[in-house]
């Protein structure tokens, strides 16, 4: 099944993920990122298991939002958090966020709200000490990964297994989607994410794309770090963030063009639609008020 008949509707997914043979069910390895990120990407994962293929999800024992399930497989290791380390600093990232609202997203999270990204990555490292799970992956001879790049280790685990990677995502900080994609942004047309200008720029609106633009440079890779230094000790060897996010096969981007800014897209670059919540469900029955004249004017419950 060629990727462009597959449905244009959520299952389109994944076209079947670039596994080798799209004819035939494959062997799926799944690296979720927690919270509301997981509740789209889990109808994904349900939908491709409906369709026959075999899915394994590796999540840590503590998470707000993974769990078990009986439509597929879930591994689980052991973290060196607690859930109330983890709920400590997501608190305290969001009274930061809350309180400092006018400043830059860069003074934010390279501020205190940096132990709560520390954290984010730090449960990769405890991924990978666990010998019994990392034999099972090798093992398992899995056709591809699917991930989330705010949880970048989906990226480490794919080149450690040397596996094609599909990205689920939105959108991402800093610079690396268009340059992990090769996909050209010019920056006196295309305005940085956290900007919201729109593209028709000005002189002055095109300068200040370019200072964001250099902001991200000195940004990024401390807000990378702790995961570049995990990845370069899973791997044996210094890693670049480059390294990381130019090695997807697919990204799959949860929008459409039209909403985007005008700007070239590369071939491997899907755009899935607006999966951005729980999916929906029928609404249930309403009594609906119409008015009528009859003589006097009288209110009729339907």
């Amino acid at each position: 099944m060629a990727l462009a008949h597959s449905p244009t509707s959520l299952p389109l997914c994944l076209g079947l993920l670039l596994a080798a043979g799209f004819a035939q069910a494959g062997r799926l390895l799944v690296v979720p990122m927690d919270g509301s990120h997981w509740f789209t990407m889990r109808s994904v994962v349900e939908k491709l298991v409906q369709r026959g293929h075999e899915v394994v999800v590796v999540m840590p024992e503590v998470s707000w939002q993974l769990g078990q399930s009986l439509d597929y497989t879930v591994k689980t290791y052991s973290t060196s958090y607690t859930l109330e380390d983890w709920d400590g600093e997501f608190k305290r990232f969001a009274e930061d966020h809350w309180k400092t609202s006018k400043q830059s997203i860069f003074h934010i999270l390279l501020g205190s709200s940096s132990r709560f990204f520390e954290l984010c990555y730090s449960h990769c490292r405890s991924l990978f000490n666990d010998k019994k799970l990392v034999q099972y992956l090798k093992e398992s001879s899995f056709d591809a990964v699917l991930l989330d790049p705010f949880d970048a280790c989906g990226f480490i685990v794919a080149k450690y297994f040397s596996l094609p990677s599909v990205v689920f995502a939105r959108g991402m900080f800093c610079h690396y989607l268009e340059e992990g994609a090769q996909s050209p942004a010019p920056l006196s047309y295309v305005p940085r994410f956290l900007l919201r200008f729109s593209d028709a720029m000005n002189f002055r609106q095109r300068v200040q794309n370019h200072i964001s633009y250099l902001e991200e440079h000195l940004f990024c890779p401390y807000f990378f770090k702790a995961v570049l230094e995990t990845a370069s000790e899973v791997l044996q060897t210094p890693v670049t963030t480059y390294d990381l996010f130019s090695q997807p096969a697919i990204w799959l981007l949860r929008t459409d063009f039209v909403f985007d800014y005008p700007k070239p897209v590369m071939p491997n670059m899907v755009f899935v639609g607006g999966i951005n919540c729980h999916e929906r469900k029928p609404l249930s029955m309403v009594r609906t008020l119409s008015w009528q004249v009859k003589g006097n004017l009288g209110l009729h419950i339907k």
